[in-house]
């Protein structure tokens, strides 16, 4: 499909060259020759780049574009001036042009830059397309819960998402804090920028450094040409920092500055960097015991915490173990061309006396293993192995602590503060020895 050019220019005889010249290499021309027209045509017609003359009779080429601009910020405008000034090029370009010609007209040098404006759209449009996919992808309404605790805490996302505020997750591996990380920033103003995921447990402390502010050549040994660090990388967008809990000491003042100022300087540098970010911490540890124990600076604890999520484990968000197996089995399904078609009632009863100790992602992973192995359509138990000896340890421990539960109930059960008793012996707190209760309907 050709390409349209819409030509603003007071210079009737000057429009009809253009336009032929340009319709010689195959554009769909429109022309205007005030602004009040070229803005008609605008919202008419689907234009993929604009030429815009600097001296008009009714607005200024300038203030035009601010209009343009303002509406249509992707849309790509090249000044055109019969003066040539600098101070006119660089009032355009700040303004966002693209790029600018002067009269005489140099056909070849305009054909050049209307070819790069047209990649340039092109190329916004392609970016524009997979943000809205991932966008998508990441939207609340895929976050699967059927959990009150969590559909809490997806209904706060949309009011913490546009904020600048730093939001610290808390929760244990495999909860899905990364998931709830790019939930807030597909769905915030910065959906457009890049969001960088930093895991810090990963990295040794130079390297650590390194890594979030960058590098200068010959910094030290293996640093051949300077590299840009994550912060920089995020700039505009959003910095996710995973396991926060576990960046060293003194790592942790270098970063407090950059949270508290957004600047740095990188490794082996004196230039102060400033960069726009959103940031986004995940501990799988507590940081208030970390700050007791002097592990974790007290300052930048509280500079994270503005906004805490708590993630609960899934063993505290057993009602959506069957929403979950079920995708896991459609989406493996997909990937392994299956089709099966649902658990069987033992299989779903071992997953649900489970306590997933490595949550979502320790279930997702079974669920995959036993998708590809099983033969029928409906996904049995015969091929839990490492997982099923878990599981049958897993029901012989809970058949002896509830057995033991029921003795000590027995054992006080004519005492005014019988619960009281059994968590002392059981050397557990009150809502503990609840879940247990409720766990084994002994409520």
């Amino acid at each position: 499909m050709p390409n349209t050019i819409l030509i603003i220019d007071d210079e009737k005889a000057i429009l009809k060259v253009m336009e032929m010249n340009l319709q010689r290499e195959e554009y769909v021309v429109f022309t205007a020759d005030n602004g009040k027209d070229g803005l008609r045509i605008l919202q008419e017609k689907d234009i993929d780049v604009i030429l815009l003359d600097h001296q008009m009779p009714d607005i200024n080429g300038i203030e035009l574009l601010k209009i343009i601009k303002n509406r249509y910020k992707d849309l790509p405008v090249i000044m055109i001036t019969a003066y040539g000034t600098i101070e006119m090029a660089v009032d355009a370009m700040k303004l966002g042009a693209f790029h600018y010609l002067t009269k005489p007209i140099n056909y070849d040098e305009m054909f050049i830059l209307i070819k790069n404006a047209v990649e340039q759209k092109k190329l916004l449009n392609r970016v524009e397309m997979l943000t809205q996919e991932v966008r998508k992808f990441y939207g609340l309404e895929n976050i699967i819960t059927n959990n009150q605790r969590m559909k809490d805490i997806l209904e706060m996302i949309p009011g913490v998402a546009d904020t600048e505020a730093t939001i610290l997750i808390m929760g244990e591996t495999g909860t899905g804090k990364e998931l709830i990380a790019r939930a807030i920033h597909y769905n915030s103003k910065r959906a457009k920028g890049p969001f960088v995921k930093v895991n810090c447990t990963a990295l040794s402390e130079t390297i650590l450094e390194s890594e979030l502010f960058g590098h200068e050549k010959g910094a030290f040994t293996g640093a051949y040409k300077m590299r840009k660090g994550r912060f920089e990388t995020a700039d505009g967008g959003s910095i996710f920092l995973d396991e926060m809990g576990d960046i060293p000491i003194s790592m942790q003042l270098k970063l407090l500055r950059v949270l508290q100022e957004m600047e740095f300087e990188r490794v082996g540098g004196s230039e102060t960097i400033k960069v726009d970010v959103r940031v986004i911490t995940a501990t799988n540890r507590d940081l208030e015991d970390a700050v007791k124990k002097n592990s974790f600076r007290e300052d930048l604890y509280y500079r994270i915490n503005i906004i805490p999520i708590k993630i609960p484990p899934l063993r505290e968000r057993k009602d959506d173990i069957p929403l979950l197996v079920n995708h896991f089995i459609e989406k493996f399904n997909r990937k392994n061309k299956k089709n099966i078609k649902e658990p069987s009632a033992e299989l779903m009863s071992m997953l649900m006396e489970y306590d997933w100790p490595g949550n979502i992602r320790e279930l997702e992973n079974a669920i995959e293993r036993i998708v590809i192995l099983e033969k029928g359509e409906l996904l049995t138990a015969r091929y839990f192995t490492e997982i099923g000896k878990k599981m049958t340890g897993a029901e012989s421990e809970l058949k002896d602590e509830k057995r033991l539960l029921l003795t000590l109930e027995e054992k006080y059960k004519n005492e005014p503060d019988m619960l009281k008793r059994i968590a002392e012996e059981l050397k557990v707190n009150p809502s503990t020895l609840y879940r247990k209760r409720k766990r084994y309907g002994l409520l």
